[in-house]
């Protein structure tokens, strides 16, 4: 069972357009997995809030636009193995390197077990904000805005494609392509509702991808994804034949046991370098951390540079 922590910051919520009698009936309709009883019982403790933190009450009217603060809890969440370690910490940013398999911010059965909520817990802020996402599954660099009168400006060099993000992956050799190159692919959700799929018209997904390594079957790829579209890179990967060891998206979805004695996915983010918005100066943060190869004569991983 993990460890108690400091209070979570609530998750916010505007009410959308619905004919629901009462607050309580809205949120049942909202959110199918959280039973009646379960609100029922975070209404009594004051843990659904107006705006102003003034706890609600279960009967009150659905008021569309209506914005309600909650706070999320999962009944004993289990501790996610790995260390984040923290690579920069100043009035404005927060960057941190983190392991595979930990949530950047709270999702499903994660609300403590994720790195928004340790960062926040170990360097006692309350308003950190991601300034961008990587998988669960991916390890590495992750830059968080500290200064909510700043954070605009440093988002803008995500919006405006000003950050040069740069990945390293794993997986099975190309030898029929020609590197560098440069896969473009229109991106939308596919089935279930999680996954991504390529699909037929103007491409609005480009990744540029080099080779640093030849290991036989397994080659380590340089990854550098122009656009952000989600999964991006482990579908281009898949896509070209070519999917990151250790996924169970893409191609196909095999599924998740959360055993640590399963490969985590080859995919890091390794570095992350922009101009500073405010200093002018030139930023490069560079994680730390190792990918795991399958030596496919051994069936045995080794940690690679």
């Amino acid at each position: 069972m993990a460890t108690p922590g400091p209070p979570m910051p609530p998750s916010r919520l505007q009410l959308p357009p619905g004919d629901w009698p009462t607050l309580l009936d809205g949120l049942v309709a909202r959110f199918p997995h959280i039973d009646r009883a379960t609100w029922l019982e975070r209404f009594a403790r004051g843990r659904v809030q107006d705006s102003a933190g003034a706890a609600l009450a279960p009967d009150a009217a659905y008021r569309t636009g209506l914005e309600v603060r909650y706070f999320r809890e999962v009944p004993d969440e289990a501790v996610i193995p790995g260390e984040e370690r923290v690579l920069h910490v100043d009035a404005h940013l927060v960057v941190a390197d983190k392991p595979h398999g930990l949530p950047v911010v709270p999702s499903g059965r994660y609300v403590r077990e994720t790195l928004l909520a340790r960062l926040g817990a170990r360097l006692a802020r309350r308003d950190l904000v991601p300034l961008h996402r990587i998988d669960r599954d991916t390890a590495g660099l992750v830059l968080f805005s500290a200064d909510p009168s700043t954070r605009d400006a440093y988002q803008a060099l995500f919006r405006e494609r000003r950050i040069d993000k740069r990945y390293r992956a794993i997986a099975p050799a190309l030898p029929e392509l020609a590197f560098p190159y440069v896969h473009r692919s229109r991106l939308r959700p596919g089935e279930p509702f999680f996954r991504m799929q390529e699909v037929e018209g103007a491409p609005d997904s480009e990744t540029h991808i080099d080779v640093l390594r030849r290991d036989g079957p397994y080659w380590t790829y340089a990854l550098v994804p122009v656009t952000g579209r989600k999964h991006q890179l482990r579908v281009h990967m898949a896509s070209l034949g070519a999917p990151i060891v250790g996924d169970r998206l893409y191609p196909v979805l095999s599924g998740s046991t959360d055993d640590p004695a399963d490969p985590p996915l080859a995919l890091l983010a390794q570095s992350l370098a922009f101009v500073d918005p405010l200093s002018g100066a030139l930023r490069r943060f560079e994680s730390a951390r190792t990918l795991a190869s399958p030596d496919a004569r051994q069936g045995t991983f080794a940690a690679l540079p």
